[in-house]
């Protein structure tokens, strides 16, 4: 009676499968620990190329965009605070000066983005006319 228990016991396994949407994530899971090949398609290099023109371009326009808001902030806070009126005209500076960052940030931005478009045109032109053909 123990031995037919036991077998029984062995022969009874709990499989299970996944859904399709729980296999597409675990697909991407493992895909960020599988080691990159190294060769890239032609399509992920167009990808990661126009993806690239705006990266360097966002960064420093939300850096200039942050420094301008606290300066901004500052001089409102040297400005307003009653007692501090020796702060008051540095405080309306540094206001100033923190509108301009602000005002400056998206010129910055657009600027950056169309010298990085122009240096990367004719890669991208290249790889279009490979993808198209």
């Amino acid at each position: 009676m123990e031995e037919n228990k036991s077998n029984e016991e062995k022969n009874e396994a709990f499989t299970y499968t996944y859904s399709a949407r729980e296999q597409e994530e675990i697909k991407r899971i493992r895909d960020k620990y599988v080691a990159p090949s190294k060769e890239e398609s032609t399509i992920e290099r167009l990808r990661r190329l126009d993806a690239s023109a705006a990266r360097g371009a966002t960064v420093v326009s939300l850096i200039v965009g942050i420094v301008g808001a606290l300066l901004l902030g500052v001089g409102m806070c040297c400005a307003m605070v009653p007692g501090w009126e020796a702060y008051f005209a540095p405080g309306i500076a540094v206001g100033i000066i923190g509108i301009l960052c602000i005002i400056a940030a998206y010129p910055i931005y657009a600027r950056m983005i169309r010298r990085k478009r122009e240096k990367l045109a004719p890669e991208i032109m290249r790889l279009t006319d490979e993808l198209m053909k």
